[in-house]
C-alpha cells in the first residue's frame, strides 16, 4: 500500500467549540475519498487542515511517512484546492489569471497549459473576457482549471458542484474521471451521495467533528448507501 496521507489524533478547536474531534486514517495513492456530512460537521475543517488552510489544535499530519512540519513549504506545490471561493481576480481575463498562477508554479510550456485547461472547462471561447463579467458556475469551471494548472498530485475539493448546471456537471465530473485515472489522489466533500458515491473508491461520513465512517466503497454497497449514511448522521456521538 503506497500511503500518501496520515492523519493521527487531528483536532481544531475554535475557543470553546471542537469542529474536529481525534481524527485518524489514512489514504493511499490514487484513493478518490468522498467526504459526506451535514452541515457544521467538519467536513471543510478537515480539508483545510490537509491543504495546510489551517493549523491543527493537536494531532499530527503526515505526507509519505513526513510529519508536516517538518516538510518544506514548496510542498504545497503537490495541492490543488478547489473550495467556496475561486481565487480568481476579476479585473483579469481568465487567459491572464491562469497565466498567471501557472507562472507562480513554474509550469513548463504554459502556454499550452493554459489553453488545453480551458478547452477542457470549455472556456477557450471566452479566454479574453474579464473574470468579472463571467456566471457562477464558469467561475467555478475557471477555478478547477486554475487549481489543476500545476498539475497536481493531491487534489482537495469543497462542493465542487455547488452552482453547476447539468452540462457543467458532467464537465467536472469528466475531468475529475480523468484526473483519477492519471492516479491522482482526490478528496472531495459534497452533499451529493449518488455522485460522490459513483467517483469514490473510499468513503468517509463526519458528523460533529467525529469521524463516523470510513470504508472502501465496495464494502458499501450503493442500493443501501442513502439509508446507510442517513443512519449514520443521526447516530448519537458520544
Amino acid at each position: 500500500m503506497n500511503e500518501i496521507i496520515k492523519v493521527k489524533n487531528l483536532t481544531k478547536r475554535f475557543g470553546e467549540n471542537v469542529a474536529l474531534n481525534r481524527a485518524t486514517f489514512s489514504i493511499s495513492r490514487g484513493d478518490f475519498v468522498s467526504i459526506f456530512g451535514p452541515n457544521g460537521a467538519g467536513k471543510s475543517t478537515l480539508l483545510k487542515l490537509l491543504s495546510t488552510q489551517i493549523r491543527p489544535t493537536d494531532g499530527d499530519i503526515f505526507y509519505n511517512g513526513t510529519k508536516l512540519a517538518d516538510i518544506s513549504s514548496d510542498f504545497r506545490k503537490c495541492f490543488g484546492v478547489i473550495s467556496h471561493q475561486p481565487f480568481l481576480y476579476e479585473n483579469m481575463s481568465a487567459y491572464e489569471n491562469l497565466k498567471f498562477y501557472g507562472s507562480l508554479y513554474g509550469v513548463e510550456n504554459l502556454e499550452d497549459r493554459v489553453n488545453e485547461l480551458l478547452k477542457s472547462v470549455e472556456l477557450i471561447g471566452r479566454k479574453h473576457d474579464m473574470v468579472k463579467n463571467y456566471s457562477r458556475g464558469m467561475l467555478q469551471r475557471l477555478s478547477i482549471a486554475r487549481a489543476l494548472i500545476h498539475d497536481p498530485d493531491i487534489i482537495f475539493l469543497d462542493e465542487p458542484y455547488t452552482g453547476l448546471d447539468q452540462h457543467a456537471s458532467n464537465i467536472l465530473t469528466n475531468i475529475l474521471k480523468s484526473q483519477f485515472d492519471k492516479n491522482k489522489t482526490i478528496l472531495m466533500i459534497t452533499h451529493n451521495l449518488q455522485k460522490g458515491y459513483e467517483l469514490a473508491t473510499k468513503i468517509m461520513i463526519l458528523n460533529k467533528g467525529e469521524i463516523m465512517l470510513y470504508e472502501d466503497k465496495d464494502l458499501l454497497p450503493s442500493t443501501e448507501f442513502e439509508d446507510i449514511y442517513l443512519s449514520t448522521v443521526t447516530a448519537v456521538v458520544k
